[in-house]
């Protein structure tokens, strides 16, 4: 197989950090793109198959996680030849800095990707910290 070839095939996830999963069946790592404007972090995620009702976007202790389940295809009076498409679940994570602003992130799903905004929060303002007498 070529190199492009190779790229465009999907990742599997792997176990090796100690943790299992309690759902059967495959597990992927989907592709993402990660774009920087002045006010935002963009972040495109490709979940084929998947749809806002199971979708899951959790954020906790600095780290933002995507689960995204599918369901395999019924085909009622077929039988499967040959699969060239593996259908399984999504999951990644993403590691986000104190610049981000969790309060306001944002999430839309439409045809397959996910949009997360993650909005910069604005700069630390000085404040003088009075002392009080005790």
């Amino acid at each position: 197989m070529s190199d492009q070839a190779l790229e465009a095939q999907k990742q599997e996830l792997s176990t090796t950090d100690e943790t299992e999963r309690t759902r059967e069946g495959l597990c992927f790592i989907p592709r993402a793109d990660i774009y920087e404007t002045d006010e935002a972090i963009m972040v495109l995620v490709d979940l084929p198959g998947v749809d806002e009702n199971s979708l899951d976007i959790t954020l906790e202790k600095n780290i933002l996680t995507i689960n995204g389940y599918t369901a395999p295809p019924e085909m009622e009076g077929y039988q499967l030849a040959y699969r060239e498409y593996e259908v399984g679940d999504y999951t990644r994570s993403f590691r986000l800095s104190d610049e981000i602003d969790r309060d306001g992130i944002e999430a839309s799903m439409k045809n397959g990707v996910l949009h997360l905004r993650l909005p910069k929060a604005g700069p630390a303002k000085a404040r003088k910290i009075s002392v009080k007498a005790g």
